[in-house]
């Protein structure tokens, strides 16, 4: 087994205030672009972390689907798992690893349903096979076998041939976090770490702040 001791050094790229953009959304958006340009699996997959009524934290990986000034938006099915969640407590944390650039983004927020309209266009936009499965699958419930889950997708394959308009569920849609602080985190040397993180103000305005690694 490989020692789980081993060190590994971040290298010398720094992260300073003077440098970066003081809008965090806009410097989000510049260092999701670098991650593309990486070639980083997934660069927009994210672990999102929720509180159920029960006050127990539970955290999973989605994909971002949308990033404007006002958040970052993500779909769900409703009665899942993280559905309900949100729906107890719409307090959330975002966190994107992109380890391959020795980077990660740190956000919390409060997740908010967005209108149907929008819901709408990113089911239209997904594969016909994804928003087939959107319909097979009662997310995070428990099935007996996987072949249940098969032959419910055969019967909508049956249903809606390849090029049929698939309705949206309306147990589906999408969400919007809306944070109240994003951190930015650069591996340094030494792990000797650059976190600079912003904080939203009730003007609209945001506080950048250093902290200590």
């Amino acid at each position: 087994m490989e020692s789980l001791t081993r060190h590994t050094d971040y290298g010398a790229k720094g992260l300073n205030e003077i440098d970066i953009n003081q809008n965090p959304m806009a410097q989000f958006a510049t260092w999701l672009h670098e991650a593309e340009q990486a070639e980083i699996f997934e660069p927009n997959a994210m672990v999102i972390s929720t509180v159920d009524a029960d006050g127990q934290p539970t955290s999973r990986t989605v994909l971002l689907k949308g990033l404007d000034d006002t958040g970052f938006e993500f779909v769900t099915n409703y009665e899942s798992r993280k559905g309900k969640s949100l729906r107890a407590n719409p307090s959330v944390a975002l966190l994107f690893p992109w380890y391959a650039l020795k980077r990660q983004v740190m956000i919390v927020g409060t997740a908010v349903a967005t209108d149907a309209a929008t819901s709408d266009a990113y089911f239209a936009r997904r594969p016909q096979g994804a928003q087939l499965a959107a319909w097979a699958s009662d997310q995070s419930e428990p099935i007996a076998r996987r072949e249940i889950l098969d032959e419910r997708m055969a019967a909508l394959e049956a249903q809606y041939p390849e090029g049929t308009h698939v309705p949206r569920p309306e147990k589906w849609g999408s969400f919007r976090v809306v944070p109240s602080s994003i951190e930015f985190w650069q591996g340094r040397s030494k792990r000797f770490h650059d976190r600079l993180r912003f904080t939203a103000l009730d003007d609209g305005t945001w506080k950048l702040e250093r902290l200590q690694p």
